[in-house]
């Protein structure tokens, strides 16, 4: 059975910021105070021309995203948050609506912040919609008090999305993203047997590997999980730093990576 897709209206009332804060709380399992915006700031958002949407499924908010006006001025939008419940492809078509939303106001980029560690995030972001990770940003909010980021570091990737460039519109009319892997590719990090192996970071195409579900091993092993962060942000921090850049996101595991290879 087909699920038709989510209904995507822009938000202005006080009761409906209150229905996000609300759905935030129950998807980043935290009480409605500690949720990651609030009414008020919703509020002050959508009156000064900024983007606050919701998804809906069958009359119930199923998805939020609040995003607002960014550098460089006239062409940029940082999406702040988004939430979705799974399975209504409710995330998916937030996204659009927000590239569409933009681009009707002369915007062709859209950024945001999210968790390089997580592969399905990587692959939605990546191949779904055809952005790219161009910056690593370690602790970047600090501690998180939810039930998502507790006990973990904030590191975070921050994915920009040139609205009008070939591979986000093509991913925009259900075209993914998947690269081609170079013959001569090298890992420069790998899972092995649950724990990240560093390889080489001098090789002209590189894999970063993620684990296979870093969400589960923060609960069940937790130093394995912190292995991971700081494997992570040595390995990936490094080679953006150094210049290198993400390609795109392989066989729903790995960053590809190019750069100039060294002497």
């Amino acid at each position: 059975m087909t699920i038709p897709a989510p209904d995507i209206r822009e938000l202005h009332d006080l009761d409906d910021f209150a229905d996000v804060v609300a759905l935030f709380a129950r998807i980043w399992q935290c009480p409605p105070e500690h949720s990651p915006v609030n009414v008020e700031q919703m509020r002050a958002l959508s009156h000064c021309g900024n983007y606050v949407a919701g998804a809906y499924h069958q009359g119930r908010l199923v998805g939020a995203s609040v995003a607002f006006l960014s550098a460089p001025v006239g062409r940029g939008l940082h999406s702040h948050v988004t939430g979705a419940l799974p399975g209504l492809g409710a995330g998916h078509a937030l996204k659009l609506h927000q590239r569409a939303w933009a681009l009707e106001r002369g915007l062709d980029r859209i950024t945001w912040t999210y968790d390089p560690l997580v592969r399905r995030n990587a692959h939605f972001n990546l191949v779904k919609l055809g952005a790219l990770p161009e910056e690593y940003l370690p602790s970047f909010y600090g501690p998180m008090d939810d039930g998502i980021n507790t006990g973990d570091e904030t590191d975070r990737a921050l994915a920009v999305w040139h609205l009008l460039e070939p591979r986000a519109e093509a991913a925009a009319l259900g075209h993914p993203q998947r690269p081609d892997l170079p013959s001569a590719t090298h890992y420069a990090l790998r899972d092995h047997h649950g724990r990240p192996r560093p390889g080489t970071l001098t090789a002209g195409s590189l894999l970063v590997q993620l684990p296979a579900d870093i969400e589960t091993l923060r609960r069940t092993d937790p130093a394995a999980a912190k292995d991971w962060r700081l494997a992570l942000r040595d390995v990936l921090g490094t080679l953006l730093s150094d210049g290198a850049s993400v390609i795109g996101f392989h066989d729903k595991s790995s960053y590809l990576l190019t750069r100039k290879p060294t002497a």
